[in-house]
């Protein structure tokens, strides 16, 4: 049975907002293995251009199939890349569910992400929608598609830490 965005109860409508925010807590916080785990084991991760995902196109500037490709990301960012120390703060908007069935939700919000380097001042690195599949694996709603689509033209700035 399928629910419409119409009727999805206020109480799914709030674990699906609680996902959203544990999430970017743990982008913001750096805790990358607790990021891997907002995944579900057969998870696609894209961060992707506007232009690009209009077109269909599966090119993005961040493609993970898998948890396992998931897992190297963070493994890679917290053992073996070296970049310039950043804070991020996540602010997630607008969040939507557009279907809700036994086993799929559907859902989107708006995201801005503020980055802070250490001799600098605070800079807007990305902005843009997040369009989501989610599942519940082991009673915890996860992500099996996240696709963060950014509207900007380019990324500025080296883009490290996940979207």
């Amino acid at each position: 049975m399928e629910i419409k965005a119409t009727s999805v109860s206020a109480q799914l409508k709030a674990a699906v907002c609680d996902l959203y925010d544990d999430y970017a807590d743990a982008v913001d916080a750096q805790e990358l293995d607790r990021w891997v785990g907002f995944f579900s084991d057969d998870a696609v991760y894209r961060v992707i251009a506007r232009e690009s995902h209009a077109l269909g196109l599966s090119h993005a500037t961040i493609y993970c199939d898998g948890i396992g490709m998931i897992r190297d990301r963070a493994t890679m960012l917290e053992k073996v890349a070296v970049f310039e120390p950043r804070v991020l703060r996540h602010f997630i908007t607008g969040v939507r569910i557009h279907r809700a069935s036994a086993d799929t939700i559907v859902a989107s919000a708006n995201f801005q992400i503020i980055e802070s380097l250490f001799d600098a001042e605070p800079t807007l690195l990305m902005v843009g929608q997040y369009q989501d599949e989610i599942i519940s694996q082991g009673g915890q709603l996860c992500f099996r598609k996240r696709d963060a689509i950014y509207d900007q033209y380019r990324v500025r700035t080296t883009l490290v830490m996940p979207v």
